[in-house]
C-alpha cells in the first residue's frame, strides 16, 4: 500500500503538540512498518531548514519538497478542489494528514484525518481574527464529514466530533499520544541541571507554566492566582517565583498586560523561547507544575512534567480527567483561590508533593509512542 502523509505542519520548524504529534508518530511508524511506501508531501515557498533527515532512515520513506506559495496553494484546494495532493505525490493509496488543513484529494485516495481538539468551536473568543477566518476556509466539519476515517486523540475530542459535527461513532479512533522518552527523572547532581538553570536565569524555587502562551491556557488566571497565593503571606510560599515559558501565541497581549500589572511582576519570569534539549531540564528544576487550561483535546504538557517527577495541578475539564487520572490535582479554572491553594498545598506538604509524585509515575506508563504506532498502523490497515 502507497500511503501519503501531509507534513506541513513541520514547516516553521516548531516543536508545539502538532508538530510534537507528527515527528514522534511517524518515526516509530517507520520503524514498525518496513512493508508500505511512504510518501511525505512537504510545502514551503521559502527554502527554509527544517530537518527532515531522520525521514533518510527509512528506505520505504520518501520526501516530495514543493515550493509553492502557501496562500495560493490553499485557495486552489479550498476554491478550486485541485491540484489533488495524491496526485502531485504520484498516486497513493490512502492521504493521512496529523493535523486539519487544506487539503484536496482524489476520489479513489482514502483521506485519513488526525483530530486534536475543537477548541475553534467551542472556545472561538481565544483565536484571533486572522485564526478563526482560516479555520472557517479550512471547514474542519467539511473535512470531517470526507474523511473516510478519523483519529481523535482523545474521548473527550471523539465526543466533541460527534456532539458538534455530527460525525458517526464508528468513523473515528481513539489513539492517545505518547511521551517522550527525553522526558524522565534527571539526578540532581546532572551538571546539566545547572547549566539550564544558568542559561534561563532560573530561580531556584518556582512554579513553572509551559506551553503556548494565549488566552486559552488561561495564563491570565495563573498570574492572578500568584497574585492571590502572595497576598496569603506564608513565608515558605512567599520564596517562590513564578515561571512562564513558551512561545507568543496569538492574543498574547493581555497575558503580558497582566504580568505588566502585577504587584509581584518582579517575581514573574517569561521565557518566550526554550531550546528543545533543554525542556526536561526546565521540567525538573521546578518544585510544582500548573496548567488550568480551560480547554484541551490531549494536553503534552502535564505528562511531560509528571515524567520529570513534577507534582501536576490541572484544570478539571475537556481531555484532562482522562489523560492524567487520579495523578494531578484538579481544579476549578475559573476558581483563582481554587488553583492557589492547590498550589499552596503542594508547596508546604511534602507528603501530598510525593503521593502525587508516585501517582504521576505510574500515570505517565500509559502514554507511549510506540503503542501509540501500534494502534494507528491498525487503522492504516483497515483502510486497505
Amino acid at each position: 500500500m502507497k500511503i501519503g502523509i501531509d507534513i506541513r505542519c513541520l514547516t516553521e520548524g516548531r516543536r508545539t503538540g502538532v508538530e510534537e504529534y507528527a515527528i514522534n508518530l511517524l518515526d516509530n511508524l517507520f520503524q514498525k512498518d518496513k512493508n508500505n511506501e511512504y510518501i511525505l508531501f512537504f510545502n514551503s515557498f521559502r527554502n527554509n531548514r527544517v530537518d527532515l533527515s531522520w525521514t533518510r532512515k527509512y528506505s520505504n520513506v520518501k520526501v516530495k519538497i514543493f515550493f509553492f506559495p502557501n496562500k495560493i496553494l490553499n485557495f486552489m484546494f479550498w476554491y478550486l478542489g485541485w491540484p489533488h495532493i495524491d496526485k502531485m505525490i504520484g498516486g497513493v493509496d490512502v492521504f493521512f494528514s496529523p493535523n486539519i488543513n487544506f487539503v484536496s484529494v482524489s476520489k479513489k485516495t482514502k483521506l485519513l484525518v488526525t483530530f486534536h481538539d475543537l477548541s475553534f468551536e467551542i472556545f472561538p473568543e481565544t483565536f484571533s481574527l486572522k485564526r478563526r477566518m482560516w479555520h472557517m476556509f479550512v471547514n474542519p466539519k467539511k473535512l470531517a464529514k470526507k474523511a473516510h476515517k478519523i483519529v481523535a486523540v482523545s474521548s473527550s475530542t471523539r465526543d466533541d466530533l460527534v456532539n458538534y459535527y455530527g460525525i458517526e461513532d464508528e468513523k473515528i479512533n481513539v489513539i492517545h499520544n505518547g511521551i517522550s522518552n527525553d522526558f524522565g527523572f534527571i539526578n540532581r547532581n546532572d551538571p546539566k541541571l545547572l547549566a539550564v538553570k544558568e542559561k534561563y536565569d532560573l530561580p531556584f524555587n518556582f512554579i513553572l507554566y509551559f506551553g503556548t502562551i494565549e488566552p486559552r491556557k488561561n495564563i491570565v488566571g495563573i498570574v492572578r492566582s500568584f497574585n492571590y497565593l502572595r497576598g496569603l503571606g506564608n513565608k515558605k510560599v512567599n520564596r517562590f517565583k513564578l515561571v512562564i515559558a513558551g512561545e507568543s501565541g496569538w492574543k498574547a497581549r493581555e497575558i503580558y498586560d497582566e504580568i505588566r500589572k502585577s504587584k509581584y511582576r518582579e517575581d514573574i519570569i517569561v521565557i518566550n523561547s526554550v531550546q528543545n534539549e533543554d525542556k526536561p531540564f526546565l521540567y525538573s528544576l521546578a518544585s510544582v507544575f500548573v496548567y488550568p487550561s480551560f480547554f484541551e483535546g490531549f494536553g503534552f504538557p502535564p505528562l511531560e512534567a509528571m515524567s520529570s517527577g513534577i507534582p501536576v495541578i490541572v484544570s478539571n475539564n475537556s481531555s484532562m480527567p482522562e489523560t492524567v487520572g487520579a495523578s494531578a490535582i484538579m481544579v476549578d479554572s475559573d476558581r483563582l483561590d481554587e488553583i492557589a491553594l492547590a498550589i499552596k498545598e503542594l508547596i508546604i506538604n511534602g507528603n501530598l508533593r510525593r503521593k502525587m509524585q508516585d501517582r504521576g509515575a505510574i500515570q505517565v506508563r500509559n502514554f507511549n509512542w510506540k503503542k501509540t504506532a501500534q494502534e494507528f498502523f491498525r487503522v492504516l490497515k483497515e483502510m486497505e
